[in-house]
């Protein structure tokens, strides 16, 4: 069942703090709350501890929506406390639609890994409440798409039906996660699909929407 959530905020020129795959030693064992004072919302990529969300989301006071990436199996038991979970829905954030879809390509059947015919299902199932919404201005996943930041090894591999969302909705972001920049420095911080920003919000990395 998909859920429908709503914290208040105008829509505006807003600044995004994006997190995936390694926590920053920078934001928690140093942390420093004059970081934040000008983030309006954090976006989590997976494969994080939930510890680490809600370690920030608390100290901060600031909405933080995520996804689970595939290393986040105690995410079922124990989720990040105090976020908001935008996987397989749409949550409404400071006025910002985001739909999420967290898991990667399926290698070892592990948690959180899909094939590309079962998460193809996933995106068609979130096809209602996008256009329930008019449709949405961020695409939140673990995994990147096709062709946009992957890699060639099955465990990276992008997801095909991701770039037919993108291209169907034409949402202002897409930000992903699950390949880390500082193993495959050829691949890019940031590209375009059309008119959609595609963001690796690898460790950590600042968003201005």
């Amino acid at each position: 069942m998909n859920k429908y959530y709503y914290i208040a905020g105008e829509r505006g020129p807003l600044k995004i703090l994006a997190l995936a795959d390694e926590e920053s030693p920078y934001l928690w064992d140093h942390f420093d709350k004059n970081y934040f004072k000008d983030i309006d919302l954090i976006l989590s990529c997976g494969d994080l501890k939930a510890e680490y969300l809600s370690f920030l989301v608390t100290l901060t006071n600031i909405p933080l929506v995520y996804v689970p990436g595939n290393h986040d199996k105690g995410y079922v038991t124990s989720p990040p406390e105090g976020c908001i979970c935008a996987d397989d829905t749409v949550v409404c954030v400071r006025g910002l639609r985001i739909a999420g879809l967290g898991g990667c390509m399926k290698y070892n059947g592990g948690p959180y890994q899909y094939t590309e015919a079962r998460m193809r299902r996933r995106v068609m199932q979130l096809y209602y409440p996008i256009y329930k919404h008019g449709g949405i201005d961020i695409f939140l996943t673990h995994a990147p798409s096709l062709g946009h930041g992957d890699d060639l090894d099955l465990p990276h591999h992008g997801f095909d039906c991701f770039n037919k969302l993108i291209d169907r909705f034409q949402p202002s972001l897409m930000v992903h996660g699950h390949t880390h920049l500082s193993y495959n420095h050829n691949l890019a911080r940031e590209e375009m699909r059309n008119n959609t920003r595609i963001i690796n919000a690898y460790e950590k990395y600042i968003i201005e929407l």
